[in-house]
């Protein structure tokens, strides 16, 4: 027992590295995350005392629990054998492959780099780019909401500063868990949002057995009191126009939903609208192509960065306008169903997308922009009184106007200078006209507020020449 034994010293390392590692995941690492999530546990509860609508106790489950808990529901568990017997391998494969999906689905939320870190960059990233306004919003509405309802808003889809403008402008009311497209599951981007607590989803997945793994967890979520986010278009608008409904997530919250037995969803409208949409190009070269494949060359992008961090840099920049989000009238899923027994789930997805274009935000550059496609050339004049008729005309419709100031000569001065920064428009001889090759995207401006007035004729952008159309990879 005394007698000295020789090891090399590669060895030694290893048995006590091996030593440290048991160590630690038996008595260290436990008694860390309990110290930790105590922490995390006050500070949450204190958060929920200045958030209208607290972090319910479904997102802070440890995402290992939700993960098994979603791989043995009793519906997936009934897919997994459907899936097994149609694919002819076995259940325990088809199984592993749905837990792999849960994993991919359930994201891993966290408080602190959600309302510590994610709506100071929200905040920092909207105010360094726009002039951001709020539209429409009836606060008593709001607050009259049941407090044991899952509220779920519903937004148009201008742009990618969508979730960041509106979890920004949620911030004081509660945590917003989004479904997110494959964009964002590269490194490392996947990481950041999964902590936010967005939740990836396969838009184009036509796997049944997928389907029922996320339907599940929408469910499970929903059930759960979840605030969610989500665009009921399924992705961003190409011609500018707010789109048709896809019913994929909307069905899955409404999925073996009882007024009797499950908690109240209320869907809130919001649209949001840009004087410049940073993607607005790209957008309109996809429109044309008919692709939802974005065609982004690097080399314009690098170029783009690099002018933008130059005017930084020399105090050239300018902010891009104005962006303004307006909040729509709340609409209650129980009563809904109570008033409604056929194409429930149509209508209703038609019902908030209506709702969506009502109070979709009216800026300078859209009404200038719909102003300048009417005819070949204006004069200062004559824009500032189309201009006008336009606003009047919306106006007397219940639309939502943003007149910067209040001043409508000086709504017109912003709309004309922004246009004529990004050359979409020229002035000649006092009068103003369109640079033709970016005429595709005047409409994309202009057919955002177009059913607002029926003054103003939607443009079909894949309609137009290539005279009209500007170079697809340009941003």
């Amino acid at each position: 027992m005394t007698r000295t034994i020789e090891l090399p010293l590669w060895l030694l390392v290893l048995i006590l590295a091996f030593a440290a590692v048991t160590f630690a995941s038996h008595f260290l690492f436990p008694s860390v995350r309990w110290f930790f999530r105590k922490r995390l546990q006050k500070a949450v509860a204190k958060l929920n005392e200045r958030l209208e609508r607290p972090i319910e106790p479904f997102k802070l489950a440890r995402r290992y629990d939700m993960v098994q808990r979603l791989s043995y529901d009793p519906e997936v568990a009934k897919a997994i054998a459907e899936h097994a017997a149609e694919e002819g391998i076995p259940e325990q494969v088809a199984f592993e492959k749905a837990q792999g999906y849960a994993r991919e689905i359930v994201p891993r939320f966290s408080a602190t780099a959600y309302f510590g870190f994610g709506i100071r960059i929200a905040k920092l990233l909207s105010r360094a780019f726009y002039r951001v306004r709020l539209g429409a919003f009836d606060e008593a509405r709001l607050k009259e909401i049941s407090a044991d309802a899952t509220v779920v808003f519903v937004m148009n889809h201008r742009s990618n500063m969508d979730y960041v403008l509106v979890t920004w402008l949620a911030a004081e009311r509660s945590h917003l868990s989004y479904a997110v497209g494959e964009w964002a599951r590269v490194w490392p981007l996947r990481t950041l949002i999964r902590s936010m607590g967005a939740y990836f989803i396969r838009r184009r997945s036509r796997n049944a057995l997928y389907r029922k793994v996320l339907s599940r967890y929408v469910r499970m979520a929903t059930d759960g009191g979840v605030t969610q986010a989500m665009f009921p278009e399924g992705g961003l608008s190409l011609n500018g126009e707010v789109g048709a409904p896809k019913m994929g997530l909307l069905s899955y919250i409404m999925d073996d939903f009882d007024p009797a037995k499950n908690r109240d969803v209320v869907f809130i409208p919001v649209a949001m609208n840009y004087d410049r949409v940073l993607e607005d190009r790209v957008l309109v070269a996809a429109d044309i192509k008919g692709s939802r494949k974005f065609g982004l060359r690097l080399k314009y992008v690098l170029r783009h960065v690099g002018q933008h961090v130059w005017q930084r840099i020399t105090g050239r920049f300018h902010r891009f306008g104005y962006a303004s989000v307006s909040f729509g009238t709340p609409m209650s899923l129980s009563s809904y169903l109570k008033e409604h027994d056929e194409n429930v789930l149509e209508g209703l997805a038609h019902e908030l997308m209506g709702r969506i274009r009502d109070v979709v935000p009216v800026l300078p550059v859209p009404v200038v922009a719909a102003v300048m496609l009417e005819k070949d050339s204006h004069t200062r004049e004559e824009i500032t009184d189309r201009f006008q008729t336009l606003v009047a005309d919306m106006e007397a419709r219940g639309a939502h106007i943003h007149l910067p100031r209040n001043d409508l000569d000086y709504a017109v001065e912003v709309g004309i200078r922004l246009l004529m920064l990004r050359g979409l428009i020229r002035e000649t001889g006092g009068a103003y006209q369109i640079n033709p090759p970016d005429r595709a995207v005047l409409a994309f401006y202009a057919n955002s507020i177009a059913h607002l007035s029926e003054a103003i004729t939607p443009v079909h952008i894949s309609d137009l020449s290539p005279a009209d159309v500007a170079d697809a990879g340009v941003l």
